[in-house]
């Protein structure tokens, strides 16, 4: 097999003529040249260089060779410096994927921070609800994915679906009520949610709606849903319309209003955690640990952090 320190002799020697003038191009020795030259003749199964006392002429094969060589290292070359560069955070891409509502306010801060600090890193970035952006990050179609987990659920299908993966909260997000303004319980500081058996509901994403669903089961009721959108925009104008209640993350609410919905906590209280996720080799990538550190600083920002930069394969990490 042939190597880089042997096309760099083969090289040289094509430039220089000589072994000694070659060795001495390359800081090396004349016995070193000529040992790695025999070594390439060996893995070549052909004569390379044919030599005439201190002359030497580079035969056929060996020619051929040195002029892929020359190819051959700029190529490497040029690879060792975008390397360089990417570990430097001087270039770089990294794909991210995210779930609508982070894309909102947690993503664009977060990404602002990245092109400040590191304006030739690029970002690639999709939409996509969990867990199909864990899905994506398994198959290496994403390095890093934002993603949320009701309590009692995890970002993935199940347990199974997180096993070597990083998981690290980053945001608490607690779950709201949103009202008409003139409902009965409007004016209520606190609402019950089993006060709320009669209503119809108004359901957003898959997993927001099981997460309804279970809250209301442990209320002692089966909620009526009515409507379902991924669009919390609708969702609001729905609340608005009087055409029935929601739970909204209060994530959402940050860009999101209605001047004829209220907007209560309810009772019990839930919340669903923020997480970014991926993989240990990734997150060892200087690209993506910088968007991981802008992704925390951004939940920083919006107020209700739930992690330190840390986290473990497999599992939430909770430090503060």
């Amino acid at each position: 097999m042939l190597d880089a320190a042997g096309l760099r002799v083969m090289k040289a020697i094509a430039d220089e003529g000589t072994f000694t003038a070659a060795a001495q191009s390359l800081g090396y020795t004349q016995p070193a040249v000529s040992q790695m030259v025999r070594r390439l003749e060996e893995r070549t199964g052909t004569v390379l260089v044919e030599r005439s006392g201190r002359v030497v002429r580079l035969t056929e094969a060996g020619a051929l060779l040195a002029r892929h060589a020359e190819q051959i290292l700029g190529a490497l070359d040029r690879a060792e410096s975008e390397i360089s560069a990417i570990a430097g955070l001087q270039s770089g891409r990294v794909r991210l994927m995210a779930f609508p509502s982070s894309s909102a306010t947690l993503v664009p801060r977060a990404l602002a921070k990245l092109r400040r600090e590191h304006p030739h890193v690029t970002v690639q970035f999709t939409e996509a609800e969990p867990p199909e952006s864990m899905a994506a990050l398994r198959a290496g179609s994403v390095d890093l994915a934002v993603a949320f987990s009701y309590e009692g659920t995890d970002a993935g299908r199940g347990e199974d679906d997180l096993a070597g993966l990083e998981v690290i909260d980053v945001l608490t997000d607690p779950v709201m009520l949103v009202l008409p303004k003139d409902h009965p319980l409007a004016g209520e500081d606190e609402v019950l949610l089993a006060d709320l058996a009669a209503d119809t509901w108004i359901a957003g994403c898959p997993r927001c709606r099981g997460h309804l669903l279970t809250l209301s089961r442990n209320a002692g009721f089966e909620p009526d849903v009515t409507f379902e959108t991924e669009d919390y925009v609708a969702v609001l104008g729905l609340v608005a319309a009087g055409l029935g209640v929601a739970l909204v993350p209060e994530l959402i609410l940050h860009t999101v209003s209605h001047p004829d919905v209220v907007v209560r906590p309810v009772s019990p209280p839930s919340r669903r955690v923020v997480q970014v996720v991926t993989t240990t080799d990734l997150r060892r990538v200087p690209a993506v640990a910088a968007i991981l550190e802008a992704l925390c600083e951004s939940a920083r920002e919006l107020g209700r952090p739930t992690t330190a930069m840390t986290g473990s394969s497999g599992g939430h990490d909770t430090s503060s």
